[in-house]
């Protein structure tokens, strides 16, 4: 269960006031060897190795929804492919936590990036037979998102403190921006260049070869071990005994709600207003140079004491944005909502991270267990995911009419605020006990 630390205060501070680093016995100590909020090598490395894994899978992800949605034009398979990512992704995340936490992490990021270069490597192989193989893959791709990104926020929590989280956050968002501007305008540009599903093959073996490169640079970071057992029950324990963690379980599950469905629905009603590649991956360019923008001022201004605010601007504009929709649903209004949401989301996403893994660093049993939270918040996380498709299914399969989808657009677009609502009371209980200490 969540505990205090010794001054009686939720998040302990020193001496003079600041946030001190992540909780640790006193004999544990040991001296900072960077600079207070910098970022030493590791978390460098690790950011590159980031940016490889999502360089990769952004350069192909919205054109293998363009594909399968090519092939035959339906929302059902797409959206079945998104269940079957998530729900093998959850399901990786609790069985591969035992091995993260009795073997070398390493290994597990390895795989997850292993796992991805063979998933396009499938996509290539089946062709225009992906789309009777959808939930199949999305099996595929969600084993290889548990293994890696598992992995990942385990590495991520050991190489970042309280003091350097929100810079790595903004850091990650920043290159990810950067990444997400230049690849998939790139991809657009070659598969509106080349003929048939030529451009398709050759983006989606660059994906592959990008992933492959990603597995080299991580023999550079230092090998990982956690000690101690794998408790299978803690996530299931902990959402039952502690309060704390089921107000931040309740806000990851709205951020879930809504990404399930606009992971895939954006970029598809794009290409359907355009019937063009090129036209997606200028949107993509566009989008992702706000957002670039967005998170460098985030994470060179953001503090701590900003982040209840922060996020509550940038989720009340991130569901605002959604009534243009009622309006007309067209390239320009599908271009207006990409803007404003890549300038809000740094806003609303550093504050919901860097928070929940804040509540791990807390106190002696988050340091210990830090794989079992990480479990349990991607559990969270893809619960909401999985909520969101289910209900976009049973929508769709009762009708598609125009004014219904903007009203479930609408609906699960508020994800975000049910995400600050629950974090907002976190917030408010953190406050509450810093001044009863």
């Amino acid at each position: 269960m969540q505990q205090k630390t010794k001054s009686g205060t939720f998040f302990p501070r020193s001496a003079k006031g600041a946030v001190s680093q992540d909780w640790s016995p006193p004999s544990a100590a040991q001296p900072l060897r960077r600079k207070e909020g910098h970022l030493d090598n590791q978390a460098k490395l690790l950011l590159l190795v980031n940016i490889l894994f999502i360089a990769a899978s952004t350069l192909s992800g919205a054109f293998v929804t363009v594909y399968l949605w090519k092939v035959k034009s339906q929302f059902a398979p797409i959206a079945w492919f998104t269940f079957a990512t998530h729900f093998a992704g959850a399901l990786t995340f609790w069985l591969a936590g035992a091995w993260i936490k009795r073997a070398n992490k390493m290994n597990a990021l390895r795989a997850g990036m292993a796992v991805s270069a063979f998933f396009y490597l499938l996509v290539l192989l089946l062709g225009q037979h992906t789309v009777q193989y959808a939930a199949l893959l999305g099996i595929v791709q969600g084993l290889a998102s548990g293994f890696f990104w598992l992995a990942f926020n385990v590495v991520y929590f050991e190489i970042t403190e309280r003091d350097n989280r929100d810079r790595f956050n903004g850091w990650s968002g920043l290159l990810a921006s950067g990444a997400g501007m230049l690849a998939p305008w790139i991809s657009g540009l070659l598969i509106a260049k080349m003929p048939d599903k030529t451009g398709y093959t050759l983006i989606f073996s660059l994906s592959l070869c990008l992933f492959i490169v990603g597995m080299i640079v991580s023999f550079f970071l230092q090998k990982r071990q956690t000690d101690g057992d794998y408790s299978w029950q803690f996530a299931f324990r902990t959402l039952r005994n502690n309060p704390n963690w089921r107000l931040a379980a309740g806000a990851l599950a709205g951020q879930g709600l809504r990404e399930g469905v606009f992971g895939f629905m954006i970029s598809l009603l794009v290409y359907i207003s355009t019937k063009s590649e090129l036209s997606l991956g200028n949107y993509s360019l566009v989008t992702s140079a706000v957002g670039l923008a967005s998170y460098f001022f985030i994470g060179k201004l953001f503090k701590p004491a900003y982040r209840k605010w922060s996020m509550l601007a940038g989720a009340v504009v991130m569901t605002g944005v959604l009534l243009i929709f009622f309006w007309q649903i067209s390239y320009t209004t599908l271009l207006v909502f990409g803007i404003a949401v890549a300038l809000a989301y740094p806003l609303y996403s550093v504050p919901i991270l860097s928070t929940v893994f804040d509540l791990i660093g807390t106190n002696a049993e988050g340091v210990q267990h830090r794989v079992e939270y990480v479990v349990l918040r991607e559990f969270a996380l893809d619960a909401g995911r999985m909520i969101g498709v289910l209900l976009f299914l049973a929508v769709t399969s009762v009708s598609t009419d125009p004014a219904t989808l903007k009203w479930l657009i609408l609906a699960l677009g508020s994800g975000p605020l049910i995400a600050w609502l629950c974090l907002s009371r976190l917030f408010s209980i953190v406050h509450s006990e810093r001044t009863d200490g």
